[in-house]
């Protein structure tokens, strides 16, 4: 038995722990977000948060595709009225949470079909422009799964 043990710890310190000083590979993933609670939008944002702090925002390409009451996540509470969604989440401190991914490179993507059913405009929205929004937000997912994206659903 110490034979075995001695053997795997000498193989450890040859071969080295998977990913002990080469990190991870190089990744692309997609989180899907389709509820309006702002407690889940917020662990959602955590855990993209905490992907990339472990991948690195150099090694890592990170969408975030919204429908149905996802986009939630980006209406602006004051725009909440005229709209036909039940939440708008896109406070102070939802709005911060997005500039700072953003900023590490994550794009968020919003389905026009949710845009045009929910009655919600663009001015609506917290920062999310004509480029932003896809025909299809489950159309969107599957087009990036069949381009390699991992999907996510938190």
């Amino acid at each position: 038995m110490k034979r075995i043990i001695l053997a795997s710890s000498l193989f450890l310190l040859v071969v080295g722990a998977p990913y002990a000083d080469d990190g991870y590979p190089s990744q692309k993933v997609v989180y899907h977000i389709n509820v309006d609670d702002a407690a889940t939008q917020i662990a959602a944002l955590r855990n993209i948060q905490n992907h990339i702090d472990a991948v690195g925002a150099d090694n890592i390409e990170v969408k975030v595709v919204m429908h149905g009451d996802g986009i939630s996540l980006v209406v602006e509470p004051d725009a909440l009225e005229g709209t036909k969604m039940k939440a708008a989440n896109a406070d102070q401190d939802m709005a911060a949470r997005i500039d700072g991914l953003k900023q590490q490179g994550v794009a968020f993507e919003v389905c026009a079909n949710t845009l045009k059913g929910r009655n919600v405009e663009m001015d609506d929205m917290y920062d999310v422009s004509e480029a932003d929004i896809v025909p299809s937000g489950v159309a969107e997912l599957s087009r990036l799964q069949q381009q390699g994206f991992t999907y996510i659903k938190p």
